[in-house]
């Protein structure tokens, strides 16, 4: 299978952000705070012409973490009927070697509890306690130097 990876914008994320992250929740609930900044970056990943997957990076400092240029990871999903395929690897790896580019010295998450595995074999570690996150469920703050 051939994907393809572009830089989006925010509007385009919620074709994805909505049924995997916010689902039954309207689509207002996948608008973040700083989507449309010059600062925040938005990917999405493309099986022959259709998004199935999208992640968003936003400038945002973490107290937890002492490096002084930060990213912080967010709106991160992938289709349901195209995950465990590899493509959530594959777009984070295009985004975090973009952020590299920019002298960027780490990247962090609020991880679902369900995605703590997946940011492991990407080379995360949580920080801090886990903490809940209303009407969504329990998160991890994880991080990964660049």
């Amino acid at each position: 299978m051939n994907y393809t990876i572009n830089q989006i914008t925010s509007t385009e994320t919620y074709l994805v952000r909505q049924p995997v992250l916010r689902s039954g929740k309207p689509i207002e609930s996948c608008i973040f705070d700083g989507d449309d900044l010059n600062t925040t970056f938005h990917l999405g990943i493309y099986s022959e012409n259709k998004l199935v997957g999208v992640c968003s990076f936003f400038k945002n400092n973490q107290p937890l973490i002492t490096e002084t240029f930060q990213y912080q990871l967010r709106g991160m999903a992938v289709l349901n009927e195209y995950q465990g395929l590899g493509l959530g690897q594959l777009i984070l790896t295009y985004g975090e070697n973009l952020l590299k580019k920019r002298n960027i010295q780490t990247i962090w998450c609020n991880a679902r509890e369900k995605a703590i595995e997946f940011y492991k074999k990407t080379g995360y570690h949580i920080i801090g306690e886990p903490f809940l996150i209303k009407d969504i469920g329990l998160h991890y703050i994880m991080n990964k130097i660049l």
